[in-house]
């Protein structure tokens, strides 16, 4: 029995929606109460595990699959399917409600950019833009909230890569899709139940940088390798990039300082900042928009410091002006007049 049919049978009570192309993510909040991401919204099913040892079997053998860890010791796992979908789970008595699963579903198809306007996340002139700063080897930063469409758009950013660059690419879950021929993909490792073996976003950014990377591609910036990645972008390795999640451009500078802070080195906060704009070339903000749809809010260019304070130049925006009959919120992007 492979290994998708393995962990299928164990997954059955939401076969359904693994199958569903549509479905985005699931949510198990314990044994029985599910819910499903279908078009932006979320829904709940009427489906559920027949017991509690049967959800968490099926969390467990998921983390068998992958070679990590689920128990009292280690009651937090970050794995994925065999078809690549994204999978983080809680166990008691962390969760009061059972075992919590969420499935962040992979994409089969490729994501390609033209999707992105047919869906009205961006406009066909936003898309050019961007095509633009990542053949000029502009260092460009996603952010925004969770489940607001960053690794999407750096899968679309990283479409337009020239094919003859060699891409190294560092994540805790394989996500990224390229289609590059010179392609290392890498990923990092949890420690073993003795607490040996990790491999952390810092040890593999380290590695990258040894191996003649043309571009450096970090899945999401969490802690103490920003300041790698910065380092690396100051020194030559131009068009890299990577996602954070923050609330919006502004507010991305100032958590991508703290991360740096998290490397340990006692730095002052404006050698900090003046490492990241120097950096830094554009910043591009995504959302999830209450009626559910994920949008391009804005691409900003990043200045340089004004007295010791961030500055950033919007270059586009999204402007909502109603809402439609279906409830689908209506608006436009708008260049912004320099």
């Amino acid at each position: 029995m492979n290994g998708v049919s393995y962990l299928t049978m164990f997954l059955e009570p939401v076969k359904p929606w693994l199958d569903d192309p549509a479905v985005s993510e699931i949510m198990i909040n314990g044994p029985k109460e599910i819910y499903i991401e279908k078009s932006g919204r979320l829904i709940k099913v009427d489906s559920a595990f027949p017991s509690e040892p049967a959800l968490f079997a099926a969390a467990n053998n998921i983390a068998k699959s992958v070679g990590r860890i689920l128990n009292e010791e280690y009651p937090r796992l970050d794995a994925r399917l065999p078809d690549g979908s994204r999978v983080h789970v809680v166990i008691p008595p962390l969760s009061r409600c059972g075992t919590v699963v969420a499935i962040r579903k992979f994409r089969t198809d490729s994501l390609q950019p033209e999707n992105l306007i047919e869906w009205g996340s961006i406009s066909e002139e936003m898309l050019d833009r961007l095509r633009e700063l990542v053949r000029k080897r502009m260092n460009i930063l996603v952010c925004g909230a969770t489940s607001s469409g960053k690794t999407s758009i750096l899968n679309v950013l990283s479409s337009f890569i020239d094919p003859a660059d060699r891409i190294l690419t560092i994540e805790d879950s394989c996500e990224l899709q390229l289609r590059q021929p010179h392609l290392v993909p890498f990923e990092t490792r949890r420690p073993d139940k003795d607490g040996r073996g990790e491999v952390t976003f810092r040890d593999l950014l380290h590695s990258a940088l040894r191996l003649r990377p043309d571009r450096i591609i970090l899945g999401e910036i969490r802690g103490g390798e920003a300041l790698d990645l910065l380092q690396a972008m100051n020194t030559g390795h131009s068009g890299s990039m990577s996602t954070i999640h923050a609330n919006n451009a502004a507010d991305s500078l100032l958590r991508l300082e703290t991360c740096v802070l998290f490397a340990g080195f006692d730095l002052p906060v404006n050698a900090i900042r003046n490492q990241i704009v120097a950096a830094l070339n554009y910043i591009i903000h995504t959302g999830r928009l209450e009626d559910g749809s994920r949008k391009v809010l804005g691409i900003s260019r990043v200045l340089p410091l004004d007295h010791g304070e961030y500055r950033l130049e919007s270059e586009w925006e999204w402007i909502q002006t109603g809402v439609d009959a279906s409830g689908k919120f209506t608006g436009e992007f708008r260049k912004v007049k320099q």
